[in-house]
């Protein structure tokens, strides 16, 4: 399914909107969103807005399904 302008805008809104309502993680939002949408989550990944998509990066790190960063100077 592709998305239009408006909906693409409006996605990041929601899911904040479902975080606010519900609770829950970012992931867990995007994901039930994209079920309720009938929206493959690839197609929603290249639509959300940059703090959204932090946030579910940092939340990955912390369930340790993405690699922290090392703030090691390598010696």
């Amino acid at each position: 399914m592709i998305l239009t302008d408006e909906q693409k805008s409006g996605f990041s809104k929601k899911v904040e909107k479902y975080i606010t309502e519900k609770g829950g993680s970012y992931i867990d939002a995007v994901i039930s969103l994209c079920e309720e949408y009938e929206i493959e989550p690839p197609v929603v990944a290249k639509s959300l807005s940059k703090p959204l998509v932090e946030k579910i990066k940092m939340e990955g790190q912390d369930l340790n399904l993405l690699p922290k960063p090392q703030n090691k100077l390598p010696i």
